[in-house]
This record gives C-alpha cells, sequence and structure tokens, in this order.
C-alpha cells in the first residue's frame, strides 16, 4: 500500500490528480474507485490470501498460503490478433484496461531515479566503447525530459560529458531543474548552441535544456552543421497519442487536436517522428554515434513515411551496450526506505559498496548517486546487480533490518527493464543472436518462477515503454523486514529472478551467459547437451 501511494505522491507521479505516474498515460490505477478498493483490501488482507488485481482493478481475493504473494497484477493483456492501440483505446474507453507503462502499474515507481542508472551504465558503456572511458569534452543530444528521459541530463554529467535536451513542456524542464537533474534551461537555440560550445571547449560537464520540439529543432540543428557526439531520445514516442506532440502545435493547440481528432493528431505524430529520425540519421552520417533509446520512435518513423532503412540505421541501446550485462543477470536492482529516512539509504549504500569492493563502476555510481540525487517521495536506490549479487544484497538488507541498524523494512524490486522479463524485439530483445526477439514465454516463465519463489507482489505487463503490441514484460518485488520468512523469499527470489536473464540469454547461444550459467551454478538441462 505505501508502494502504490508512493508512485502518486507529487514528488513522483507526472499527473498524479489523473492517476498517472509516467510514460504518457502509465497509471497506477485504472479509477480512484479501484484505487479506493485497493487501499481498503489491503487494509484488511490475510497473510495467507491473495488480491488480483486486473489492469489496475481489484477483482478478487482469494486463500492461497503465507508463502503465496500478497498481490498478483496483469496489466493491459490483450489476446494478440487485437493487440493494437485503436482496439487498446476502445478498451480504455469504456472503463476495462488501463496502460501500465512497467513500473507504474506494477508499484515500483521510484521517480527518474529508476531509470538514472541505466542510463549512466548505457552511457557509460558509449563513453567506454567510443570516447576512451569518459563523455569529458563530448556533446549528447536528446530530446524528452519526462518520467524515463529526465534521468538523460544527469547521466551524461555523471559521465563528465554536455548534455543538450530538448523538451515540448516547460514544466518538465522546470522539474527537472528544481531536482538538480537538469543545469541550465533556456527557449533560445542560439543561447544553448553558445552555452553548448563553451562548455565543450572547457571539458566542463553540463546540462541544458532547450524549450522545443524536437522534430523542428533537430532539422534545424542538421540544417546548421550542428555536430553532437553522440544523439538518442527519450521522448515518449511510443504512444503517439497521448506521449508525443506533433511538429507545429502548441501543447494547447496539440490537445485540442487530440480531442477533436485523435486520427488527425496521430498522422501528424507520424510524419513528426519521421522528421526527428531523418535528423538522428542525418546526425548519425555526420559522425554522431546514434541509437535509439527504447521509445519505438523508429517504428512510429517508418510509420510516418521514412524508409525501414533508414528508420532503423542506427541500434537500440540493449544490443549497441547492454546485452553483455544481461548475459550476467545484471539489471536494474532497485529499493526504497518505507521508513522514509534518507539515512536508510545512506546505510544501505554503504553496504552495497562494502559487499561488492572490486567493482569500480558500481563504486562510482553509489558516490555520485549519494552527492547528487535527489530523492522522489520515499528515498530509494537504485544500482546494477548481477546473479548472485542481488541475493548478497537483499540478504545483508534483511539482516540489517533485523539487527535495529535500518529503522524500517526495505523493499526491493527492479524495473521491468530487466536481463530475463521482457520480450521487446525493439527494445531489450532487439537482434538476439538466435532471432528468438519475439519468443514472449521468457517474461510469462519470468514471472511464474517469481511467484513460485515467494515474492511479495508480481506483475505481467503489455505495451511498457514501447507501446502496445511491440512488448511483454514481468515485474516482482520483495520486502525485507527482517524476519526469517523474508530472509527464505530474498534468497530465492534474487536468485531465480537474475538467474532467468542468464537461462535465456544462454539459451539464445551466448556464450558468456553460458560460462556464467556454469561458474555460478544455474542449471541449465541441456546447456552442455
Amino acid at each position: 500500500m505505501r508502494m502504490l501511494m508512493n508512485n502518486l505522491d507529487p514528488e513522483v507521479a507526472e499527473r498524479p490528480e489523473d492517476l498517472v505516474v509516467y510514460g504518457g498515460t502509465g497509471r497506477a490505477a485504472r479509477s480512484w474507485e479501484a484505487f479506493d478498493a485497493i487501499v481498503a483490501t489491503l487494509k484488511e488482507l490475510a497473510d495467507d490470501e491473495t488480491l488480483l488485481v486486473q489492469s489496475g482493478k481489484p477483482v478478487a481475493v482469494f486463500r492461497t498460503h503465507e508463502l503465496a504473494p500478497r498481490v498478483l497484477i496483469s496489466n493491459s493483456m490483450l489476446v494478440p490478433k487485437w493487440a493494437d492501440w485503436d482496439t487498446f483505446r476502445e478498451l480504455e474507453a469504456a472503463g476495462l484496461t488501463m496502460y501500465g507503462q512497467m513500473t507504474a502499474g506494477s508499484w515500483i515507481y521510484i521517480g527518474t531515479q529508476g531509470i538514472l542508472q541505466g542510463t549512466f551504465e548505457t552511457l557509460a558503456e558509449c563513453a567506454t566503447q567510443h570516447f576512451g572511458g569518459s563523455l569529458r569534452g563530448t556533446v549528447t543530444l536528446t530530446g524528452g525530459l519526462g518520467g524515463m528521459g529526465g534521468a538523460q541530463p544527469l547521466a551524461v554529467t555523471m559521465n563528465e560529458g554536455v548534455a543538450l535536451c530538448i523538451d515540448v513542456d516547460p514544466a518538465r524542464i522546470e522539474r527537472r531543474i528544481k531536482t538538480r537533474y537538469l543545469d541550465r534551461e533556456t527557449d533560445s537555440l542560439d543561447d544553448a548552441l553558445a552555452w553548448v560550445e563553451r562548455a565543450k571547449a572547457s571539458r566542463e560537464a553540463v546540462s541544458i535544456g532547450l524549450l522545443g520540439n524536437c522534430a523542428e529543432v533537430e532539422p534545424e540543428l542538421v540544417r546548421r552543421g550542428f555536430r553532437p557526439d553522440v544523439v538518442t531520445d527519450q521522448t515518449s514516442a511510443h504512444d503517439p497519442l497521448g506521449g508525443y506532440v506533433p511538429a507545429g502545435l502548441s501543447l494547447e493547440e496539440a490537445s485540442e487536436l487530440r480531442e477533436r481528432d485523435p486520427e488527425e493528431y496521430q498522422r501528424r505524430a507520424y510524419a513528426s517522428m519521421a522528421a526527428h529520425v531523418e535528423a538522428i540519421t542525418g546526425l548519425m552520417d555526420a559522425g554522431a554515434v546514434a541509437f535509439d533509446y527504447g521509445n519505438n520512435l523508429r517504428a512510429g518513423a517508418e510509420l510516418g513515411g521514412l524508409s525501414r532503412d533508414r528508420a532503423y540505421a542506427y541500434p537500440g541501446f540493449v544490443p549497441a551496450f547492454v546485452r553483455p550485462l544481461f548475459c550476467e543477470g545484471k539489471g536494474p536492482f532497485r529499493w526504497a526506505a518505507l521508513s522514509g529516512d534518507p539515512e536508510d539509504i545512506s546505510k544501505t549504500d554503504r553496504a552495497v559498496a562494502e559487499l561488492f569492493p572490486e567493482n569500480e563502476r558500481l563504486q562510482r555510481w553509489l558516490r555520485m548517486a549519494e552527492e547528487r540525487v535527489a530523492f522522489q517521495g520515499l528515498p530509494a536506490r537504485i544500482c546494477w546487480l548481477g546473479y548472485g549479487e542481488r541475493a548478497q544484497a537483499g540478504l545483508r538488507f534483511n539482516e540489517m533490518v533485523a539487527s535495529g541498524e535500518l529503522s524500517a523494512p526495505i523493499v526491493i524490486g527492479r524495473d521491468h527493464l530487466d536481463s530475463g522479463s521482457v520480450a521487446s524485439p525493439f527494445r531489450e530483445t532487439e537482434s538476439m543472436k538466435d532471432g528468438s526477439d519475439a519468443i514472449a514465454d521468457w517474461p510469462i516463465l519470468n514471472a511464474l518462477v517469481n511467484t513460485a519463489a515467494g515474492a511479495h507482489w508480481v506483475s505481467v505487463h503489455h505495451g511498457g515503454g514501447v507501446g502496445i503490441g511491440y512488448s511483454i514484460h514481468a515485474g516482482m518485488v520483495v520486502v525485507a523486514d527482517g524476519s526469517r520468512d523474508a530472509r527464505e523469499r530474498l534468497e530465492r527470489v534474487l536468485t531465480t529472478d537474475p538467474g532467468m536473464g542468464v537461462a535465456r540469454h544462454a539459451d539464445a547461444g551466448y556464450e558468456r551467459a553460458a560460462e556464467v550459467a556454469r561458474e555460478r551454478g544455474v542449471r541449465i538441462p541441456m546447456l552442455d547437451a
């Protein structure tokens, strides 16, 4: 209940009054009536009962057993033949479903920090591959400063680079300034470019928010001969109606057109995406490292008339930078302090640093996060840990709660964007070695095994950050409350969950995943057959 409410904390959610947490229309509950019913049910739920939540609406409570999850959630799941935006919106308008995004509808969103370390890791790997290990003296151009994209400016400066971040909504820019994710803001392209050039020349780490529409500003940058070193995007392009603003429209005009003529709105949005991606590929042709950040912008550009070859001229971030981490079961391990006391997070930061002293990138992340990350809602942290490491961290947190070193339980979860919990051919499973990009058995197996292992709540969703029809994904949460029961759950769940990532990638033929399975004892029956 505390995590559900935290998802809708005004410091956390983008539009809490509408139950929208992030990602355009990603909701925590289907309606306020459903929210109230969920809260009332959670208050009286017995230790051997499980609440079932169907797309944000509580639909049943069954007696199960004490080791079963307390809550099981399914969001936006449509039969494949009907899995498109038009059908979804008809059903949503009829009050029958909602868009759960990834961690909005599974009650484990922790604000922009939730994606921050993944963005930091991605850019750090980009720096390692292309710029000698640091973004110092480089410029990263990107768009989108919403719930996910808002992590980008801070992730760039944490990697010592200059960030130029475009957003059409001044409120989003102001929010990132207020939370110290963004350093400067302007509505002048000339001023922004002058600041960028000075910062690059002095090798200063600075992030600049520019008010504008990517589909207008980025083609203009191409025309001017601007040359960023890195270019990507995290606008809400996965939702062409609710998340992406077409070129040539103010926010007010976009809202009016969205209501009056949604088909025309989407047509214009896709056309704008085509111009947007054409600009990105133009910058890539001029020498920038370009990568898609998983918002389905490339698919939208193709629908907007850009040729497929041009739309997909640059890779997604997972095959470009993240897949080697996935092969080790590494992914976004996150936790929140139910006490609300930031000191509990400081103590867990130190505990994680002590557990893994040899991991230099992790040590650097923890130091900078403590210095520079403003908490939103409940104090929380995220770091990328792999198979074996997550269980160690979870058990250590449980010991700290049991001893009184921490003042209240710790909620442990992760993003759905993880090594073994997603089937998303334009993002997490893009360009799999064996061609299994669209095989969605893996996230379902992930949810099933985490349920069997005793996670406190488990979710399966459709759509996530790429949109209806493009992904299936699963989430889990387990609570360290200092008890023996929690210790056993933590050990099981934090082993099975990343273990699915190792198994999934070993099955796809990645040798590193097979090595990890052999080294760390992940049993895969046909691994050496």
